[in-house]
């Protein structure tokens, strides 16, 4: 190959590279999926660890959990540890789509680990209206993304940067 003709690819590649660049920024970006953090991987850590929490606790034996006070009130307990996981993951996520796909995980989630307890377990066993009742605490979490709660995690972070600063 002549010199001319590697200065002609050169160019070639070099306009293709300015092409592809500007239509980028033509392009629509879209917004990122995380909110704006100082420390990004200790919330998701954190988001991960709550979600690990539920998971365990979801698969003990019946006899190493703490007794339930009254009658009904592990829907209660079900319905505060899903909404506080939705709630999270709004926190978290800036965009509508994002947290929408977190809480029908967060839904399968709680729908699976009852049939995991049926299954998996002998202590323990499925019952729907646990299920209903983390399906009904993802949807209260949601209804914080239009309160100012949804950005809590985003100022905790932001007043922790200040105070270290």
């Amino acid at each position: 190959m002549s010199a001319s003709e590697r200065e002609d690819a050169r160019e070639a590649v070099a306009g293709e590279t300015t092409r592809a660049t500007a239509a980028r920024r033509d392009t629509p970006t879209k917004p990122p999926a995380l909110r704006a953090f100082h420390r990004t991987r200790l919330w998701l850590g954190l988001g991960v660890a709550m979600i690990a929490i539920v998971i365990a606790g979801s698969l003990l034996p019946a006899g190493e959990l703490p007794p339930v006070p009254l009658m009904g009130f592990d829907k209660v307990q079900h319905l505060l540890g899903y909404f506080l996981l939705s709630a999270y993951a709004v926190m978290l996520f800036a965009r509508m789509r994002t947290q929408a796909l977190c809480a029908a995980g967060l839904v399968a989630l709680g729908i699976g680990l009852e049939v995991a307890q049926a299954s998996l377990t002998v202590s323990r066993e499925a019952d729907p209206a646990d299920a209903l009742a983390n399906a009904m605490g993802v949807l209260a979490g949601l209804a914080i993304a239009a309160t100012p709660l949804a950005t809590l995690l985003q100022r905790l972070d932001a007043r922790w940067r200040q105070g270290r600063a």
